[in-house]
């Protein structure tokens, strides 16, 4: 009974403190997973002009007298030695926010479990089983402020926010799972679907699109799930062509396998690279709703990164041996080249874009064109795009062939593979 009472107690104190109030926050407290990750979608209010934050932490204990939404001006509010860690870089998904004419700042707050682990431990030796956020602004003028929220420790299920912790995607193949696939034109893809770790319960709504030969790229914003995004950038984010709808009701299991649509429904009728993506729509969610001001966003299904896709390449029979013969001719971790066939040939009308499957362990691409002597241009390309349109100015070099390749690189800029070599012939 104390800790029913001690959560509504909670939870009220949390209600009456939504109202947007300048340098606060909502929801000004959460409850969080004793044990493995949390996430939770906050919004600071009203922030001055020119205040940006700078840090966000966790501690055990605070000044006396402070507590969730409380603003605190020039010094740490974290009692010294309690510090518990830091939101990792990338975890960051606090973005500025305009609710009409009031500049907010919405910020993804994901817990690891090292930092839930320490909280835990220090409960256990007798200290409060709650521990703190906290944001710190500053202004141009140098003054500093820090914002704190409580963070309640529970045991998951209904009491926190439906947040997604692990999205794994994969088709689903007589060798096993593969997140890449070359199909020959008008045979179907195998089935594929998503298995994903949340935390809390309630309503997981999405779709399944997918993005066509030609379509451009999606940006990491786009890969977020809606709930991750300020209200006036969700609408922003691009869609592509629509294949499923779908709406789970989930438990408090934690683990749930949202299968792909009919795999007749894919289309596979075009040569070229297609992105399956598993979109996760903004539900309702009580217990993490976050005033701004003019309006209350729901934010159930938050997740602090990019929802993975999954990749499949339709051609005809001839390109698809094309492309094993150039995952078989690359160097140890090189791309395997896929689009345009060796000795393609192109006219004014015809864009030079090449593209090719990704490898694994590769932070970036870095695309050729050369003559017989030197290399004439490079540029880099991001690991998940794996396709590239050359400029215009490409084709009015003098040459009327070109060879190109594309190298994988590690995490410090080394080269860690080489397709092959094809060549382009301009009309």
């Amino acid at each position: 009974m104390r800790i029913v009472a001690l959560l509504l107690a909670f939870f009220s104190t949390s209600a009456a403190a939504q109202a947007p109030t300048p340098g606060r926050v909502s929801p000004n407290g959460a409850v969080v997973r004793s044990s493995g990750a949390t996430t939770v979608f906050l919004t600071f209010t009203q922030l001055a002009a020119d205040e940006r934050s700078v840090a966000a932490f966790w501690c055990g204990a605070v000044a006396p007298g402070l507590g969730g939404g409380d603003s605190v001006p020039n010094n740490n509010p974290c009692v010294p030695g309690t510090i518990y860690g830091s939101l990792p870089l990338r975890n960051d998904q606090s973005r500025i926010s305009m609710s009409g004419a009031q500049r907010n700042l919405t910020d993804v707050m994901t817990i690891p479990a090292t930092v839930a682990r320490r909280a835990m431990q220090d409960a256990r030796a007798g200290q409060n089983s709650d521990f703190f956020y906290v944001r710190q602004f500053v202004t141009g003028a140098g003054a500093t402020r820090f914002v704190i929220v409580t963070c309640l420790m529970g045991g998951g299920g209904a009491t926190t926010g439906l947040s997604l912790l692990d999205v794994r995607v994969a088709f689903h193949t007589a060798n096993g799972d593969a997140p890449i696939l070359a199909v020959a034109r008008g045979d179907p893809v195998p089935r594929f679907g998503a298995t994903i770790l949340y935390n809390g319960s309630g309503p997981l709504k999405g779709r399944w699109e997918v993005a066509l030969p030609g379509d451009p790229d999606p940006t990491d914003q786009d890969l977020l799930t809606e709930a991750t995004l300020p209200i006036e950038q969700r609408v922003l984010q691009r869609r592509y062509t629509q294949i499923e709808r779908f709406e789970l009701f989930l438990g408090a299991e934690g683990k749930i396998y949202v299968p792909g649509p009919d795999p007749r429904r894919m289309p596979v009728q075009a040569d070229g690279p297609y992105k399956v993506l598993l979109r996760i729509e903004a539900s309702d969610d009580k217990s993490g709703d976050s005033n701004i001001g003019l309006r209350t966003v729901s934010s159930g299904g938050v997740a602090g990164f990019p929802m993975p896709f999954l990749r499949y390449f339709v051609g005809s029979p001839e390109s698809l041996a094309s492309v094993r013969l150039s995952a078989q001719t690359a160097t140890r971790g090189g791309a395997a080249l896929v689009l345009p066939e060796d000795g393609a040939k192109f006219d004014a009308a015809r864009r030079v874009q090449v593209s090719w499957l990704d490898t694994p362990n590769t932070s970036l691409y870095r695309v050729e064109f050369s003559n017989e002597k030197e290399i004439v241009f490079s540029a880099m390309v991001k690991q998940g795009i794996a396709q590239y349109e050359a400029p215009p100015f490409l084709r009015d070099r003098p040459e009327k062939s070109l060879r190109w390749r594309v190298l994988s690189l590690g995490r410090g800029g080394e080269v860690i593979g080489a397709s092959n070599f094809r060549t382009l012939q301009f009309e």
